[in-house]
């Protein structure tokens, strides 16, 4: 390696790019700290080597420069990643006794395995059955990032069905870093949904958070032996929707939300009772405010008119999908999410 000592070797560690040299037998003689962060140790380990080793051998025969783009995998201990990556290699000597390989998009490289980490750890988040206490449920959650800041969660406490809908402000990993502060947060062993608000908004105040960032929250408990709804909001600004044999009773609650603008406020649960057979939606604005090419937004009657043709809460979130899909083409501005329960 008499032609890339020390000195050569510290210019090449700093490169934001991922650069590797190797020698006419095709061995791996050096990686720079970008193409390790990137692809693992060497090309023979994180990455798939056949895919580097064509135009490795390529360079070699011609001993001239080489480009192409090649698509292949980076290997994981729990996964495999494809990713697409553009190599340029170069002939350091006349002789053709050593070649640099360069890699582009080594940064966009490293951001989209980070979004890939991140997003696969907030999948983790989402509730994991079809019910939940003995009541069935169905939900959406639909990011339109590959990090959203919805959070849906449905548990059980006390003989009773708890079902909560978080929508942080912003989008991408800030918004998805927020709604798994509302995961850790929330407070699952306190039986009183306002009591868990306010125990959430003193620990959201710790974070010292400006004024632009803030959690809206819409929580219901179902008690299934007073056939009774208890609910809490904060902030959330679509309704609850109740389907039962008059029709479809919107539940509004006004409260501000999780934030730092209105210090110790003191959320309220209130009660609704319910029948045997009724259908109960929690959503967020993104489903509302979903906007198709012409800037109408879906809005709250064409998700009760939806809610009008279902017999269930898995029929529901299939049709409300089918719905949202045909009205804005699939493309939203907005994290979508929302969670039915058949009661």
């Amino acid at each position: 390696m008499g032609m890339l000592n020390g000195t050569y070797k510290k210019i090449l560690d700093r490169m934001p790019q991922g650069v590797f040299a190797f020698d006419r037998k095709l061995r791996v003689k050096f990686t720079n700290a970008a193409f390790r962060r990137s692809f693992s140790d060497g090309t023979k380990k994180g990455v798939s080597a056949r895919a580097f080793l064509r135009v490795m051998q390529a360079a070699v025969e011609t001993k001239s420069e080489q480009e192409e783009t090649i698509h292949t995998t980076l290997k994981r201990a729990d996964r495999t990643d494809k990713i697409s990556v553009r190599i340029r290699i170069l002939p350091v000597d006349k002789k053709g006794k050593l070649f640099l390989g360069l890699t582009d998009g080594t940064f966009q490289t490293e951001m989209e395995r980070e979004m890939l980490s991140a997003k696969r750890m907030q999948q983790r988040l989402l509730p994991a059955g079809k019910s939940m206490g003995g009541v069935p449920y169905a939900y959406t959650y639909i990011p339109c990032l590959g990090v959203g800041g919805d959070l849906p969660d449905v548990y059980e406490l006390g003989g009773q069905t708890y079902g909560v809908l978080a929508d942080v402000s912003g989008k991408g990993i800030s918004a998805g870093m927020l709604s798994a502060f509302v995961k850790a947060g929330f407070d699952r062993k306190e039986p009183d949904l306002a009591k868990a608000l306010k125990k959430l908004n003193a620990k959201f105040a710790e974070l010292d958070q400006d004024e632009r960032s803030y959690i809206t929250v819409a929580a219901v408990r179902v008690d299934k032996e007073a056939k009774k709804l208890r609910y809490t909001m904060a902030g959330h600004n679509a309704p609850i929707l109740l389907k039962n044999s008059e029709g479809i009773n919107e539940i509004e609650s006004p409260a501000p939300p999780i934030s730092n603008w209105i210090q110790g406020f003191a959320y309220a649960e209130r009660e609704l009772p319910y029948e045997h057979g009724d259908l109960l939606v929690l959503l967020t604005d993104g489903v509302t405010e979903c906007a198709n090419v012409k800037g109408e937004l879906f809005g709250i009657e064409r998700a009760e008119s939806v809610l009008l043709q279902s017999h269930g809460a898995e029929d529901f979130i299939g049709k409300l999908k089918t719905a949202l899909t045909v009205f804005c083409g699939g493309k939203y501005s907005d994290d979508v999410t929302a969670i039915a329960f058949d009661l």
